[in-house]
């Protein structure tokens, strides 16, 4: 823990000679799930045909195993964040389609926080070390800022729809960031836009039907300025901090 800023400690008490053997380990799995994924097909699953195609098969499968279909698809969604695999937005409007609109949403909301807290604490203990010895004291000013106002500052990297998702998970981590904040911050930042995407996913099964298809690129278009406009909310606390003004020694009454 660090005493000034109430921070938790990036080494993690790990030594140098350790985390080194941990980050090639991480590299090393990180290549082999890609390369699995790439060789099985899994990429090419993640689409709009496959759930169209697949659409009995994966419904009937859920409503015979329903329990054991949301632990799958959270698993299967936080492995996917961890290793920030491409296609979560499928998987996501797929939480739709499966689990319908409020169940499919907050299994997407604990995948994502579970996988996203994952990559977090690997960032924090195999690497936040590192990049601290290098950016000197440049780091230590940047945390003292950002600790001041965690919250404001998370919430924002998680609305803000131009920060991606993999940089919004580990730059807390090179900042101090307590776990708990972390967690808490990531489960609330994404809602409004898991809600979003998985609102789509419980309507697929009428747009199949009438042989249409979501136009992903113009809902992303009409959601950005609600997006950008949250984000800005929260770093309202930030921005008054930076424009009060301290109260001079004339003020201050005897």
């Amino acid at each position: 823990m660090n005493s000034r800023t109430g921070a938790e400690s990036p080494s993690g008490g790990l030594p140098r000679r350790g985390r080194l053997v941990w980050r090639l380990a991480l590299a090393a799995l990180i290549v082999a799930v890609l390369a699995a994924a790439w060789r099985f097909g899994l990429f090419d699953l993640l689409s709009l045909e496959t759930l169209r195609e697949r659409r009995e098969a994966l419904l009937g499968f859920v409503a015979a195993h329903r329990y054991a279909a949301l632990a799958l698809f959270i698993g299967v969604y936080a492995l996917a964040t961890l290793f920030a695999l491409p296609g979560v937005l499928w998987i996501t409007i797929a939480g739709g389609f499966l689990f319908g609109l409020a169940t499919g949403a907050l299994a997407t909301a604990v995948g994502a926080t579970l996988g996203a807290t994952g990559l977090f604490l690997a960032a924090r203990y195999l690497f936040a070390g590192a990049l601290r010895r290098r950016a000197g004291g440049f780091l230590d000013r940047l945390e003292a800022g950002f600790q001041r106002n965690a919250i404001s500052y998370l919430l924002s990297l998680r609305l803000i729809p131009i920060v991606p998702f993999f940089v919004a998970n580990i730059a807390p981590a090179f900042l101090g960031v307590r776990t708990t904040t972390f967690v808490a911050t990531t489960f609330v930042g994404i809602l409004p836009g898991v809600v979003a995407y998985t609102w789509i996913g419980a309507g697929l099964g009428a747009i199949f039907d009438a042989g249409g298809a979501p136009d992903l690129a113009s809902f992303a278009r009409q959601l950005a300025p609600a997006f950008i406009a949250l984000g800005l909310l929260s770093l309202a606390p930030v921005i008054i901090g930076r424009f009060r003004t301290k109260p001079s020694s004339t003020d201050v009454k005897d």
